[in-house]
């Protein structure tokens, strides 16, 4: 089935800004509660946030072979499990109802009423229920600069690095979507110097400018995912900050790896931009350092040209624009991460998350951390209202956004807001 949602030369007959993020060649999936206190399933298309649910019960989705109630759900998860065939047919479907050419929808004000909102009237919510949520490692710039700091810089990358994409199994149940605000966490530290550790607050809480792709059901128990099959198992991406204690996380890593130090909280965007979207903005990718096994091997282009960017905006003050990175540096392919994730035959379900690790570039500007943003604290950086950040303050929020652009069309992602509160402190009775 052709994409004819992408069609660069569609207009909409519902107002777009030149510069947003969603334009009818977007599409994003969502989930958001209405001005009704009605949860229902949604797209955009600029400021106008659209209720699938309604226009299902209305209508317009006839042609296609829908359940009653697909979009009358808390979560994109039974939706998701249609599989790619479902999700094209719907996304050709709501651009040929918003088409400028088409008045079907556009002169039926009844219809209008219920199914578009402002945003200002919806609240938007986890567009999932994340089951299993991985994280994994695959920036090489990231990987080196980490490695140089803690270890030899002859030697900044572990012997596995370029042979498999690293990962480990994060904690589903700290996703939140953007606005929702975090507490800094507290756990053990060793401080500098000691010989024992200590409990309290993280005094070096980070970001980590990720980004993250949802799976579909893709494979039963023992059954791998071959490389180049990949990307039709994913159904789209999104924004993804993973916060993360970094004085724990020294502390606590050896020998298994990440714990209380990321488990405490991960930020997503919500709306989820699907693959078939993103499809006019595939790039190869780096060059393999090492041959790869054969069945890390893909062909093609398997990255995607997504401009990011993380602000740091302080408590009554504008934010400031820290890092500019792009997706495309990713050393590991998505393909390459489902691949390997299920290469022992584990399976994948629908509303699964895996981050991409942290998206470092090749300069100091495009670091995607305050740990080397700041390098270790050693140089903090400045922000437009005079402060200094060698990480993040309490009540500081952080902002990350990204976007595709060429040949006069833009989709984005929106961004992912979440500001970091003090220590969690009970009420008192």
């Amino acid at each position: 089935m052709p994409i004819t949602a992408n069609n660069p030369d569609r207009k909409s007959w519902l107002h777009v800004d030149k510069n947003s993020d969603f334009p009818i060649q977007n599409i994003p999936f969502g989930v958001f509660l209405t001005r009704d206190d009605i949860i229902t399933i949604g797209t955009r298309i600029g400021d106008t946030a659209i209720d699938l649910g309604a226009l299902h019960q209305l209508g317009y989705f006839k042609d296609i072979p829908l359940t009653d109630d697909i979009f009358l759900q808390d979560t994109l998860n039974d939706f998701i499990a249609d599989g790619r065939k479902t999700w094209r047919a719907v996304r050709n479907k709501i651009a040929e109802i918003f088409d400028a050419e088409n008045n079907t929808l556009k002169d039926n004000l009844k219809h209008k009423e219920v199914v578009l909102f402002r945003l200002d009237e919806i609240e938007m919510q986890l567009p999932v229920q994340i089951g299993d949520y991985t994280d994994f490692y695959s920036s090489i710039e990231h990987a080196t600069n980490v490695g140089t700091m803690f270890r030899d810089p002859d030697n900044a990358l572990l012997p596995n690095w370029l042979h498999i994409p690293v990962g480990y199994h994060g904690r589903s149940s700290s996703i939140v979507p953007s606005g929702i605000p975090v507490h800094r966490p507290k756990g053990q530290t060793l401080p500098a110097g000691a010989t024992e550790p200590v409990f309290g607050p993280s005094r070096l809480v980070d970001f980590e400018l990720e980004m993250a792709f949802i799976t579909t059901d893709a494979n039963d128990l023992g059954e791998p995912i071959p490389v180049d099959e990949a990307e039709e198992y994913i159904f789209g991406m999104v924004l993804f900050n993973d916060w993360s204690a970094r004085d724990m996380q020294k502390w606590e890593y050896v020998p298994l790896g990440p714990f209380l130090a990321k488990s405490f909280a991960s930020s997503v965007s919500p709306w989820i931009v699907t693959l078939d979207a993103l499809q006019p903005y595939k790039v190869k990718g780096p060059k393999p350092l090492k041959k790869q096994l054969p069945y890390l091997q893909q062909t093609g282009e398997k990255s995607y040209n997504i401009n990011l960017e993380v602000a740091i905006q302080p408590e009554k003050h504008k934010e400031t624009v820290v890092s500019r990175s792009n997706f495309k540096h990713m050393y590991w392919s998505m393909s390459q991460q489902l691949a390997h994730h299920t290469s022992n035959g584990c399976p994948v379900n629908s509303g699964d998350l895996m981050g991409s690790g942290t998206i470092s570039g090749p300069t100091p500007d495009s670091y995607g951390s305050m740990l080397e943003l700041s390098w270790r604290g050693e140089k903090p950086v400045k922000l437009d209202d005079g402060t200094e950040r060698k990480f993040i303050n309490d009540n500081d929020t952080v902002i990350m956004r990204g976007y595709c652009e060429n040949n006069g069309t833009r989709i984005g992602f929106g961004e992912v807001s979440t500001k970091l509160l003090p220590v969690f402190e009970p009420k008192k009775k």
